[in-house]
């Protein structure tokens, strides 16, 4: 039976991956959704409807995308913990407010349940086509963090996860599912509340007076303070100074603004990127996967192992920032590398540019039926002969 609190449900339970997903978002203190209902998608906020009002949160469902996406922004800035969740068509549609959470430095989880595009696409069937407009939707330079789960149970773990980067960088973070896991039910063990690691936005330590809402400490994130809490300030996406003044016209707090926004992410991006090594130490192959098609290559991996082929897998847990330095590495050591990605070719690309002389292959799949891991295993075979 479910062990009820006001924050988690500890204990063991079988759960479908968006209905984990929620409940790691309650878990990890969000008590604001703002979203529209949309396939994949759609468990999350109906979860979250039920659960927010258990633990005296705001379950507001929008009139589309555009105004979702604002509203958890909003939210952030009262202080509020605050989540969205949509798939493709909805995500492009949020993509100039995730640049403005970018700019106002608006800490939120963005949940893409990932499906076959473009336009309308499948709506029932799994993609992971929406990799690169993660990172390069909206307009201007700037840096998001996107993870990726490979389960039911990192879709709780992982979702709390992304919480506590947004808390930490002052960023909108994306947990980037596909539909598979989105909508696959497995073991999921919660764990009480007290030993859930959870990290919260740092305030400032100034007087209302002397607070510039812009100026950052020293990992580049400045402390937040949030409406309501005594200090006036403003917020704009414009460029601005370190007061929150808009400075359209100035080449030099564009130049200081722009590098920061980047570079608290790039400078940072050793804590932030998780990976998963597997038999790595002397493979001659390696395949790089993410998400569902993870769990196929792993497969793949063990299968090739049975027959005494060096193959050894990458797993990205973090996509963006892309762990380059680490992909350099093992190109430099293996005789090729298969990337499987359910898209015509989007994260190879980042793979080709980091392996560089070493050959890259991509194995494709578009939707519906996702990779086998004997496809995976004949690729291997294929590239080392």
């Amino acid at each position: 039976m479910e062990k009820r609190n006001k924050t988690t449900l500890s204990g063991k339970h079988f759960l479908s991956g968006d209905l984990a997903c929620a409940e790691g978002a309650i878990a990890a203190g969000c008590r604001f959704f703002g979203g529209y209902p949309i396939t994949p998608a759609t468990e999350i906020a109906e979860r979250m409807a039920r659960r927010l009002p258990e633990v005296d949160g705001v379950y507001i469902q929008m009139e589309d995308e555009i105004g979702s996406i604002a509203a958890v922004i909003g939210a952030s800035y009262t202080g509020k913990k605050a989540m969205t969740a949509t798939s493709g068509p909805g995500f492009s549609l949020m993509q100039e407010n995730i640049g403005l959470a970018v700019m106002t430095e608006a800490p939120l989880v963005i949940v893409n349940i990932m499906r076959g595009g473009p336009s309308t696409g499948q709506p029932t069937m799994p993609g992971q086509q929406d990799v690169m407009q993660a990172r390069w939707g909206s307009h201007g330079d700037y840096e998001i963090i996107a993870i990726a789960p490979s389960s039911v149970q990192e879709m709780f773990d992982l979702t709390i996860e992304c919480f506590n980067l947004a808390e930490t960088y002052r960023v909108p973070v994306l947990l980037l599912a596909d539909e598979i896991i989105g909508h696959m039910w497995e073991k999921v063990e919660i764990p009480p509340r007290e030993e859930i690691t959870i990290i919260n936005r740092k305030k400032p330590k100034a007087q209302p007076k002397e607070y510039k809402p812009f100026k950052p400490a020293k990992n580049l994130v400045p402390p937040m303070a949030c409406f309501g809490e005594g200090y006036r300030f403003h917020a704009t996406g414009l460029t601005h100074d370190e007061d929150g003044k808009p400075q359209t016209v100035s080449v030099e707090e564009q130049n200081k603004l722009v590098k920061r926004l980047c570079d608290k992410i790039r400078k940072n991006a050793e804590d932030i990127i998780k990976v998963e090594e597997v038999t790595l130490e002397d493979a001659e192959v390696a395949v790089i996967a993410y998400g569902i098609t993870s769990r196929a290559a792993l497969s793949a991996v063990r299968k090739a192992r049975k027959k005494k082929i060096k193959a050894g897998l990458l797993r990205l847990i973090t996509i963006w920032p892309f762990p380059g330095k680490l992909v350099a590495e093992i190109a430099g050591k293996v005789k090729a590398i298969i990337v499987p990605e359910m898209n015509y070719g989007q994260l190879v690309r980042e793979v080709e540019r980091a392996a560089k002389t070493t050959p890259v292959f991509l194995l494709s799949k578009l939707g519906e039926e996702p990779h086998r891991p004997a496809e995976i295993v004949s690729a291997i075979e294929e590239v080392l002969k």
